[in-house]
């Protein structure tokens, strides 16, 4: 071995002694988040006692059965569109590292998929229309109370033929296409219930197409709130900000909110993109090979996340191409490698942003939505890569498997602790964390240590306490520090400090990964 290359596997090895992290315990933690964020009748080996049963009725207003399913953050809605986001990515994290897990967090992944796809099952039961959320987000978020008590308007919303909602349908579809692989072998039938409604669902988004958020009634419910602005960006709006004032959380804007003419057909093809690959139907390659331009396949945007599928999409269908098996999906593996290349600094290519600690930022808040779903694809692409032998061509670099996984380490190592503040992002990991997160269950005393009723605006003092909150919601990841890597730790300030279902879902397939390989990137190739 040459000497230059001793001294580096050295440094990395030593670097990788002073990180030591516990990923498995950070694994089992960021399962056992979503047992906190549970709507409906909680079951008997509940794990997070803290929480009790919540929204038993939701669904009634419209006659239907909507309870369970996950509120997305810290707040008591049951958005549509970033719960089927959440089911994709913590399905996708079975899907691909699942074999890597410790048998007992493998299980407990597949409980936490369950829980969402049993809820989507129910939101495309009926002929003709796709529940896409409950509860009023507005009334809901002028209040500070648990779920448990929870007396705010739970508003029912479905699109339909006449009000189409593409977007969501279509990533219900995915949701439900990739879940339906999680449990192909252990329970077939739940599994051939799952592909037979995503095909129902996305034959739905491609029949009506049109975004739900053009609807004016459906607007005032989904908007500012979950909208697909796909990757278009503006300031704020005078409205916007105005609503912020009336707020006393301020939460709900936890995203960078966008006003945009907005698109729903990266959707579309995402959720074609899942059920071919868990169905191998050939109609779905079809799909994505006739439609491809039409729907935006070679608008090469940099970014993935419940509001863009662009760089997933990319990566995802890469892997046919990749495996030499479809070559008119060429441009799916370009366009992955060009994101790829964004995501390393040796590369000559653009770059996305990174704090001077190193993590991946995007403006908006919540940023570590990027972080995880980004990890997630560097390590995906990197297994298909390695698999075929392949590299990643940025111009004046060749960056191999090892490159992206190291990358991605880098990122998820912030997370747990190897940042400039010193902390861990994930409550009840390691020795620092965040203590005072944006999320009323866990700000507000439980039912059990405080049985009596806590109204709309009686819960405003813990909101403002300097206190820790009382139930700490273990593995629930924060949206993290500023572009100047602080943190501040502070309650009211729900960009930084609110965890999300999308934050922790592909969290668990990067952790998993790590599990098993502790040290991967720094191995030289």
């Amino acid at each position: 071995m040459k000497p230059w290359c001793l001294l580096l596997l050295l440094l990395g090895l030593s670097w990788t002694q002073a990180s030591g992290h516990d990923y498995r315990d950070a694994l089992a933690k960021s399962i056992l988040f979503f047992e906190g964020q549970r709507s409906g009748k909680l079951p008997p080996e509940q794990r997070a006692q803290w929480r009790g049963d919540s929204a038993l009725s939701d669904g009634s207003e419209a006659g239907v059965d909507l309870t369970g399913g996950y509120y997305d953050a810290g707040d008591n809605v049951k958005f549509g569109f970033p719960m089927a986001f959440t089911t994709t990515m913590l399905s996708w994290s079975v899907v691909e590292f699942g074999e890597l897990m410790p048998a007992e967090e493998l299980q407990n992944a597949a409980v936490a998929i369950r829980w969402a796809t049993d809820y989507l099952l129910k939101t495309v039961s009926h002929p003709g229309l796709v529940f896409v959320q409950v509860g009023n987000p507005v009334s809901d978020h002028s209040c500070w109370e648990r779920p448990e008590d929870m007396d705010t308007a739970r508003t029912v919303y479905s699109v339909s033929a006449e009000r189409p909602g593409s977007e969501v349908a279509a990533e219900t579809a995915a949701a439900l296409a990739a879940a339906s692989m999680v449990f192909r072998d252990d329970d077939p039938d739940y599994s051939r219930e799952l592909l037979e409604n995503a095909v129902r669902a996305f034959e739905f988004a491609d029949t009506y197409k049109g975004a739900y958020s053009d609807d004016p009634g459906l607007k005032a419910g989904v908007c500012p709130f979950y909208c697909d602005f796909d990757g278009y960006q503006a300031s704020q709006s005078s409205l916007f900000i105005h609503l912020l004032r009336f707020l006393p959380a301020n939460d709900g804007f936890r995203i960078d909110k966008r006003i945009a003419k907005k698109k729903h057909t990266d959707e579309l093809l995402w959720g074609a993109a899942w059920l071919r690959r868990a169905s191998q139907n050939d109609s779905f390659l079809s799909y994505i090979q006739n439609n491809g331009k039409t729907l935006g396949a070679d608008d090469n945007i940099n970014e993935f996340g419940w509001d863009n599928k662009h760089a997933g999409l990319n990566v995802l269908v890469s892997k046919e191409f990749i495996e030499g098996q479809v070559l008119s999906l060429e441009s799916y593996k370009e366009f992955a490698d060009s994101f790829m290349c964004t995501l390393i600094p040796e590369s000559s290519s653009s770059h996305i942003q990174f704090t001077p600690g190193g993590l991946l930022y995007k403006p908006g808040g919540s940023n570590m939505q990027h972080v995880t779903s980004i990890s997630l694809l560097l390590l995906t692409y990197a297994k298909y890569l390695s698999k075929s032998s392949q590299t990643v061509n940025c111009g004046s670099i060749q960056v191999g498997p090892a490159s992206l996984q190291l990358q991605a380490k880098k990122q998820i190592d912030y997370i747990l602790g190897d940042n400039p503040m010193k902390m861990s992002y994930m409550v009840g990991y390691g020795d620092r964390y965040p203590e005072r997160i944006h999320h009323r269950a866990s700000s507000l005393p439980s039912v059990s240590s405080h049985p009596q009723f806590i109204a709309c605006k009686d819960g405003s003092d813990y909101y403002k306490s300097p206190d820790p909150n009382p139930n700490p919601q273990i593995g629930a990841v924060v949206g993290g520090p500023g572009d100047d890597d602080i943190y501040e730790d502070d309650r009211a300030d729900f960009r930084k400090s609110e965890p999300t279902t999308y934050i922790n879902a592909p969290l668990v397939g990067a952790l998993a990964y790590f599990v098993a390989n502790p040290d991967a990137g720094l191995v030289l190739t």
